[in-house]
This record gives C-alpha cells, sequence and structure tokens, in this order.
C-alpha cells in the first residue's frame, strides 16, 4: 500500500459503530432502520465521533443478522431504500462525518441468485463462483458443506452456519489429485474477485467512504500464512488506488502484519485469536475490572505495532455486535477508566452503540436471527424514558430484541444531564483527543510501566508537537510509579493523580494525562 493511497481523515477520525437493526426504529415495526441513524447523526457528532461503521444493511434472509446475503447491491427493504443510504451518505458528509459499509466478502447467503445459479448442473458463468467438489461423497476437508441440495454433484463448503456458502477465492496450493480445487488465478476466484470490486465499486460511487470487511484473512482456503489471501487483497487494493484511493479499508483479520501488507489501512484487535485483547475487558479478572494483568497484551500490542512498522493501524473496539457488553465486566467508574485508556490509544477507536452510556448485556435471551450468545449485545438503543427508550414506538413485543428491562437502565438523556455520567466523561475524552494530535490514530506510544501483575498502566503519546504521560489505575489502592520525567503539567484527570520530582501517584480508580519533558 503505498502512502499517498492512506486516506487522510483516518488521522482523527473517531468510529461508532451501529447495529442497525437496533439503533433507531422510525416507521414502528420495531426494527431499526437507515432513516433512524440518520436521524441521529447530529447525536453521533456531538458525542464526538466523526465516522460510522455500519453493520450488513443488505438484502438478507436474515439467517445470520445479515451477514448472510442475498443481493450486495439492495438495501433490506426493512431498513429502507438504496436512496435512503444515499441520503444517509449525504448528511453525514455535510456534518463532516465519514460512513464505513460492512463488506462480507468470504460467503453469501443460500439464497443469493450467484448460489441459486451454481448449483445448476449445467456449467454456467456461476459454476465455479463458490467451491464445490466434483462428488456428492466428498466433503472439502476442514469445511462444513452442503450437499444433497440440487442436481449438481458435488458438496459445497460452507463458512461458518450451514446457510452460508463458501464464495470461491481458490486454494494457495492446490491438490493435483483434487481437480476441483482451483488456483487463485483460475477463472472461478478471478470471477469472485471481479463481482467483488463491482460491490465495492457499486457503493463507493453512490458515496460510501469505504469498508469494514468481514473476517478478512479467510478468503483463500488451506492458505496457513495467509499469503494466497494477502495476494487476493493486492489485487483489490491496485482496484482501489486506481479508481478509489481516499476509500478506507478495515479488516476484521486480528493480525495486523499480514492486513496491512494485504494493502487495508487498519486492522482490529479480536477478542479471539492470539491479541490478548480480553486480558481488558471480557475474562474471569480482566485488567479494567480492578485485579487483573496487562503485561501479556502490552507485549502482543507491541509485537503487532512493531511489525506493522508504521504502515498502518491497530484498532481496539470497546465492543462490538459479536462480544459481550463492556458493562457486564467492567463497571462504575472503572467503565470510564476503560474509555479514557481506548480514547488516548493510537488507532481510529470505535465506540459500539450504546457502550457510551454503559448499556448492559440483556441476560437470558433466545438467539435472534443467528445471535446465540450475542443476542444480549445486540438489543435496541436507550434513547430516554418514554415508550421503548424512544427506539421506536411499535408494541413492546415487536422489537427486534427486547429491552433492558431494569428500572434503573441507562439511557441518553438521563446522562445527558449528568454531568458525572458516563456518556459526559466520554464526551470530555473525545474532545481531549481531538485537541491533542500526539493522542490520535498516528501519534507514536511507547509503555512506560505495564508490569505484571501490578498497576498502574502508563504509557507515552507523541509526535512532533507534543508528549503526553497516560496513565491508569482500575485497583481499589493508589499506586505509585517513576516516571523517568523531571517535570508534568496535569491536562486532564479521572479520580486523583499527583506528580512529584519525576514520581506520579495514581488514586484508586484513577485516570491522567500530563505534558511531559524529558531530564
Amino acid at each position: 500500500m503505498s502512502k499517498n493511497c492512506f486516506p487522510k481523515w483516518l488521522d482523527s477520525a473517531v468510529f461508532y459503530e451501529i447495529y442497525p437493526q437496533s439503533f433507531r426504529d422510525t416507521n414502528a415495526d420495531g426494527i431499526g432502520d437507515l432513516n433512524g441513524i440518520t436521524e441521529k447523526l447530529d447525536y453521533i457528532k456531538e458525542l464526538g465521533c466523526n465516522a460510522i461503521w455500519i453493520n450488513p444493511c443488505f438484502d438478507s434472509p436474515f439467517g445470520d443478522a445479515g451477514y448472510d446475503v442475498a443481493d450486495y447491491c439492495k438495501i433490506a427493504p426493512r431498513y429502507g431504500t438504496n436512496e435512503d443510504m444515499k441520503r444517509l451518505f449525504i448528511e453525514a458528509h455535510k456534518r463532516g462525518m465519514h460512513v464505513l459499509l460492512d463488506l462480507v466478502p468470504g460467503h453469501t447467503s443460500w439464497e443469493h441468485p450467484w448460489f441459486k445459479e451454481s448449483m445448476k448442473a449445467e456449467k454456467n458463468p456461476f459454476t465455479d463462483r463458490y467451491i464445490w467438489t466434483d462428488s456428492i461423497w466428498k466433503e472439502p476437508a476442514g469445511y462444513g458443506s452442503l450437499r444433497g441440495i440440487s442436481d449438481r454433484d458435488g458438496s459445497c463448503a460452507v463458512n461458518f452456519f450451514s446457510h452460508q456458502p463458501a464464495l470461491n477465492y481458490g486454494y494457495y496450493a492446490p491438490d493435483p489429485n483434487e481437480p476441483w480445487q482451483q488456483s487463485i488465478d483460475s477463472e472461478g476466484p478471478q470471477g469472485t474477485i471481479a463481482a467483488m470490486t463491482d460491490v465495492m465499486r457499486f457503493w463507493l460511487k453512490m458515496g460510501c467512504d469505504g469498508f469494514r470487511v468481514d473476517m478478512a484473512g479467510s478468503l483463500v482456503k488451506g492458505d496457513v500464512d495467509c499469503k494466497g489471501t494477502i495476494k487476493v487483497w493486492h489485487q483489490i487494493r491496485r482496484f482501489l488506488d486506481g479508481e478509489f484511493p481516499e476509500a478506507a479499508m478495515i479488516s476484521e483479520w486480528g493480525e495486523p502484519d499480514k492486513s496491512i501488507e494485504g494493502g487495508f489501512h487498519m486492522d482490529f484487535l479480536l477478542h479471539f485469536g492470539p491479541s490478548r485483547y480480553n486480558d481488558l475487558f471480557r475474562c474471569e479478572k480482566p485488567f479494567f475490572g480492578g485485579e487483573g494483568d496487562v503485561s501479556e497484551f502490552v507485549a502482543k500490542y507491541m509485537d503487532n505495532y512493531e511489525k506493522s512498522a508504521g504502515r498502518g493501524l491497530i484498532c481496539i473496539p470497546s465492543g462490538n455486535h459479536d462480544m459481550d457488553r463492556l458493562a457486564r465486566s467492567v463497571k462504575g467508574q472503572k467503565l470510564k477508566l476503560a474509555f479514557a485508556f481506548l480514547l488516548t490509544m493510537p488507532g481510529a477507536p470505535f465506540i459500539y452503540y450504546g457502550d457510551e452510556i454503559g448499556m448492559r448485556y440483556v441476560e437470558g435471551l433466545t438467539s435472534v436471527e443467528g445471535g446465540y450468545g450475542r443476542t444480549g449485545s445486540r438489543s435496541p438503543m436507550q434513547w430516554d424514558d418514554s415508550v421503548n427508550c424512544g427506539f421506536g414506538t411499535s408494541a413492546p413485543d415487536k422489537l427486534y430484541i427486547p429491552q433492558d428491562s431494569s428500572p434503573d437502565r441507562p439511557t441518553v438523556k438521563a446522562q445527558l444531564a449528568d454531568e458525572t455520567s458516563l456518556l459526559s466523561e466520554v464526551k470530555r475524552l473525545t474532545a481531549l483527543r481531538s485537541a491533542h494530535s500526539a493522542l490520535q490514530s498516528r501519534g507514536g506510544i511507547e509503555f512506560v510501566c505495564a508490569e505484571k501483575n501490578s498497576y498502574p498502566l502508563a504509557y507515552v503519546r507523541s509526535d512532533d508537537s507534543e508528549r503526553l504521560l497516560a496513565a491508569v489505575n482500575p485497583s481499589d489502592k493508589a499506586v505509585t510509579f517513576r516516571s523517568g520525567f523531571e517535570d508534568a503539567r496535569l491536562i486532564y484527570s479521572i479520580g486523583s493523580s499527583q506528580f512529584s520530582e519525576g514520581t506520579l501517584t495514581l488514586g484508586a480508580e484513577s485516570f491522567a494525562v500530563y505534558e511531559v519533558q524529558y531530564g
């Protein structure tokens, strides 16, 4: 990825992730819609977010909440129309905001017209759009399959759920004894790549600013080191550089060195895999719960940071539609400290809708649209104290997912009126980030205190204009550490802190940012 193709707006981006079916319902059908997102753009901007990621909103049978696409170029009718999406792009741009759509390139729904054509016994342009073996009795090793569903002789590989047939990007090293395994350069995989670039072109021309790409590292099969998948993304990168150089590409990959090599601008640290992300917020004893260890996370983070070598960014989200809500394991004042950390780290931060008010995981829900254990993190946004918490005016039993029924459930209205609320703190933190270039996406980072099973966590953010020391102590005891700096000026704090003769003391459940100079 050439440096001149890095979208400048990512340098100061703060993202807000919207699960569209649960954000705001404007037509009283119990399901959120695009007009509801447009209606709330001013709220998102006032929160301090200048970019949005919208989970899949394309036409779908919704067996997997829209990650099973039936038409990549049509908005699902329950969300509105293509014209509604175009208006959302226009209104966001008027406010200086950018919008990413969720692209699912690895599979479709089994209801997609491409798949219906591929099931036919007669050879046609879609025969090789998906991965089929050459015999109904043979399954692709390592993958589930669909079989016995059509006249075509063969079994079709699936990704994740059985109703999601895998698109064909080829095998990294096709087995010569299995002629159905195609190389990346074969006609079938190249047709898939061309089709996906057509989808991207369609939405980018309409006003989309880029894509968050679902499971971006999983395209090519038998690709242990991801070299084949990187090759595919290089091909797509050339298309984007030629036609849409300002389009942002953010990957769900979890290995920044590989995704950035493939041409992505930023990669998420994932709640699964080797990132140690769960050490922060979601494990038996999370660091931000007040009795955990951060040292392994820091070591892994710096490993990824050094491998990416300034060519791209690493994102640490507050959460997403696949994780438990942040407030399930981090509570009270500690939630403020978690956001203080997230909003003072490199890479563009992502706030999952509702996390900014401490929305809770709704326990004991039956799965909705393939959510299973994730369903409790997808409940409707809690705006105010009106019917359905201001989400919409449908009968409560028509809501997409039941809401938090607790009498003390948090709402935007109540927290906006409270200067001590989590929402008010998040707004102050996004303003802090906006005011200091060293705290933004490209600012450097050096961890100066991250001891095993110990507090605090401290790090220096810096650029050509400033050097800032940030330190956080989620534990219930005051802590002290030698900072290595001679003098410091406090510019932001939660709780209590004191700097004296190079030593920083943080009170229990406290956070501070100091402007510092080297001694």
